[in-house]
C-alpha cells in the first residue's frame, strides 16, 4: 500500500482513505467483515461526516470497533462538520464544538485524528473558528484540522486567525472531473477547459503542503454516475482504461485509482465502496505507477485537451 504525509504533519497515512458515507446499510457482520478486511489490506485512515446517515454512519462504526476489539491507536479517524442539510452551514464556534462532542460520542473515542470543515460558510468568522479549534487541540479533543471544499483565498481568510496547520482539503476529482489539472495545462485559452473555477488550487495545494483528498474518484458530473464501463458517454475512456488494465494484469478500477496517485501533488484517494472485490482492486491500483505517457493518454481520453 502506497503511503504519504499527511499534509505538513508527520502523521503517515495509506493513499487510499476509507469513505464511510455507505457503511448504514451494512448489518453489524458485514461491517466487521469489511473493516476487518480494510485493516487486513494497510487500509486504516476512515474518513466520516456527521451527516453520513443522520450519524448512524458514525454509530455503527464506533460500535464495530469496538466490539472486534481494534485499538484507538490502530486506527486514523476523520470525521467533517458544518454541514446542516437542506437548511444552511455553520461554522461557528457553538456548532463546532457541539459537533465535535456528538462525533466523538457516536464513534466511542476521546479524540479525532483529524476535523474537517466540510463546506465553506458564506458567514463564518475566522476568529470563531480559531477559538473552536483552540479550545479542541487544548482539550485533546482534535489533533489536527482541514477543510473541505474550499478555495485557496478562503483558506487564506481562515488562517488569517487559525493557527493550527489546515492538512488536508477535500475536493471532488476523477478522470473525467479535473478541471483543477485541465485550468492549468489550458492557460489563457478561450477553452471550457481554460475556465479557472477553483482559484489554482491544486497548485496553492502543493505550494503550501495541504493533502488533496479526491472524493468521488469514479464519478463524473456531480453524481450523475460512474463512469468506468459507460461506454455511451465515455468509449474512448474505457477503451483506454481496458488496454491498459491488460497491460498492466488488473482492472479500469485500479487503473483510474492509479492515475490520480500518479499525479505529483501526493493525492489522497477517498474510496466509498462497501465492496471488498472492488476495494481489493482500489489498493491494488495504488501499487501500479503508470507512464507520463500512459497517464497523459487518460487524461486526453477522458475528454481534456492538449493545446
Amino acid at each position: 500500500m502506497k503511503e504519504l504525509t499527511l499534509g505538513s504533519s508527520d502523521l503517515t497515512v495509506p493513499a487510499i482513505a476509507v469513505g464511510c458515507m455507505r457503511i448504514d446499510a451494512m448489518d453489524d457482520r458485514q461491517l466487521a467483515s469489511y473493516l476487518a478486511f480494510c485493516l487486513e489490506n494497510g487500509l486504516n485512515f476512515f474518513d466520516h461526516a456527521d451527516i453520513y446517515g443522520k450519524g448512524i454512519c458514525e454509530s455503527k462504526f464506533g460500535s464495530a470497533l469496538k466490539s472486534m476489539g481494534v485499538q484507538r491507536e490502530d486506527v486514523v479517524l476523520q470525521s467533517k462538520c458544518g454541514i446542516i442539510p437542506g437548511k444552511m452551514y455553520d461554522l461557528s464556534k457553538e456548532h463546532i464544538l457541539k459537533s465535535v462532542d456528538d462525533i466523538l460520542k457516536r464513534l466511542g473515542t476521546e479524540y479525532l485524528d483529524v476535523l474537517v470543515l466540510h463546506r465553506p460558510d458564506a458567514l463564518v468568522e475566522p476568529e470563531e473558528v480559531a477559538e473552536a479549534f483552540d479550545v479542541l487541540e487544548g482539550s485533546g479533543k482534535v489533533r489536527h484540522f482541514g477543510v473541505s471544499n474550499h478555495k485557496p483565498m478562503q483558506i487564506e481568510l481562515m488562517k488569517k486567525a487559525v493557527k493550527q496547520p489546515l492538512l488536508v482539503n477535500q475536493l471532488q476529482l476523477s478522470l473525467p472531473f479535473s478541471a483543477m489539472i485541465a485550468n492549468g495545462m489550458e492557460v489563457n485559452m478561450q477553452t471550457e477547459g481554460a475556465v479557472d473555477r477553483d482559484g489554482s488550487v491544486l497548485d496553492y495545494s502543493r505550494l503550501n503542503d495541504m493533502t488533496i483528498q479526491a472524493w468521488s474518484p469514479f464519478q463524473y458530473g456531480f453524481f450523475e454516475g460512474v463512469f468506468i464501463g459507460n461506454q455511451e458517454k465515455f468509449p474512448e475512456l474505457n477503451l483506454a482504461l481496458t488496454e491498459l488494465a491488460e497491460k498492466y494484469d488488473t482492472t479500469p478500477t485500479a487503473i483510474a485509482t492509479a492515475w490520480i496517485l500518479r499525479h505529483p501533488a501526493n493525492i489522497q484517494m477517498i474510496a466509498g465502496t462497501t465492496n471488498q472485490g472492488r476495494m481489493k482492486e482500489i489498493v491494488t491500483g495504488s501499487e501500479i505507477e503508470l507512464s507520463r505517457e500512459e497517464w497523459y493518454r487518460l487524461y486526453m481520453s477522458s475528454g481534456h485537451i492538449l493545446p
